[in-house]
């Protein structure tokens, strides 16, 4: 692999961060945060335009057909401007549908994701809050060629805003995958209180939804395999999201270090100050490696590919919690306060710590592997 982002790549980079400096400063960012939704559709559509919804998509479905790599330069962007809306999400329904669809729904769903005129989500997480989809309990039980949902989905990202809900269901032979379009009949979607106004999370009732049969998600012969697959795609995305909100953080504490002034002197010249700043780039340079390897390795099928998203965001879960706890330090009182706006960077690095399991979750899923290698 490279150790460094192409020419290409670093101008696709370059031109997100223009992007969205001026698309989405940190004023935006606060209007967002204290509306319902934290969806801004001029910005939605600003994104698309410039192909971003489409990233990963195949050129076949309108997509831009790039790789993970590509994804992560971008996303990291987008941590950087701590973006809200439904991208995330929308990129881990776009993948599952990618690897659990038939042609005629990636034809349907991903040409319309790929033009921004389709948000998505995933209902996967229920009471136990288990990323496992073998601990999924919501019934789909089916008759007279429906199939009809009932349960709850908990701390679904973005439902509100969604135009399609993946929804994670056990039915009489296993494992299924329900879209279920918005506004349908039987579902209730409840916000619920969330840490990071930027990403909305909802509960999300279902009484009896029904859904054509045939508009089921079951063309993957092993469709927990391929939930996790999509659900590592995200990971990876948010990793990288998490690691331009550290670069953020790192950057902005410095430059304060630089410039606030204690005793006639610029604090940056204290040595408590400095170990905090260097800790901080080395937390943000070790994130960086161990995502980026991880979007590369995702991208070329490795076999260790699952590990390495484990341990990526394993790293990230801890670090963008530390980076921020650290700028927040370097920054005294000023960073304690509504005012400042290092609070909306450690905000979503809480709320990314957990999403897509957390640190603990992650270093047993490693612990698993290595011991499954062991004995195999």
């Amino acid at each position: 692999m490279d150790f460094d982002l192409s020419k290409p790549q670093k101008l696709l980079q370059e031109s997100a961060r223009t992007f969205f400096a001026r698309e989405c400063p940190p004023e935006r960012v606060r209007e967002l945060i204290a509306g319902d939704t934290a969806y801004d559709e001029a910005l939605w559509r600003a994104m698309a335009d410039q192909g971003w919804t489409g990233l990963i998509i195949a050129e076949e479905y309108g997509g831009l057909g790039l790789g993970l790599v590509e994804l992560a330069a971008v996303v990291e962007e987008m941590g950087r401007a701590c973006l809200p809306g439904p991208f995330i999400s929308t990129i881990w329904a776009s993948a599952l549908i990618a690897r659990a669809g038939n042609e005629g729904q990636r034809k349907q769903y991903l040409d319309a994701i790929s033009l921004g005129d389709l948000k998505a989500t995933v209902a996967l997480l229920e009471q136990s809050a288990d990323w496992d989809p073998e601990s999924v309990e919501l019934r789909a039980e089916s008759a007279d060629r429906e199939v009809r949902l009932y349960g709850r989905k908990e701390f679904v990202a973005d439902a509100a805003v969604s135009d399609l809900i993946l929804c994670v269901a056990r039915g009489a032979n296993g494992l299924v995958v329900i879209p279920v379009e918005k506004g349908a009949s039987g579902m209730e979607i409840t916000a619920t209180p969330a840490i990071d106004g930027a990403r909305k999370l909802y509960s999300v009732y279902f009484d009896g939804v029904a859904v054509p049969a045939a508009n089921a998600l079951d063309y993957a012969p092993n469709l927990a395999a391929a939930i996790n697959e999509a659900t590592e795609v995200a990971a990876v995305a948010l990793c990288a999201e998490m690691l331009g909100g550290m670069q953020w953080v790192l950057e902005t504490a410095v430059e304060y270090a630089k410039t606030r002034q204690q005793f006639g002197r610029p604090i940056g010249v204290y040595q408590a100050v400095q170990h905090q700043c260097a800790d901080m780039l080395l937390m943000a340079e070790s994130a960086r490696s161990a995502t980026y390897y991880a979007a590369w390795a995702v991208e070329q099928k490795l076999p260790a590919a699952s590990l390495a998203v484990s341990v990526a965001k394993a790293y990230c879960s801890d670090a963008a919690r530390e980076v921020g706890n650290r700028g927040i330090q370097v920054h005294g009182g000023i960073g304690f306060t509504w005012e400042h706006n290092i609070h909306l960077y450690y905000k979503r690095a809480k709320s990314a710590e957990v999403l897509f399991g957390d640190a603990v979750y992650h270093r047993e899923r490693i612990a698993r592997r290595v011991i499954d290698e062991a004995e195999g």
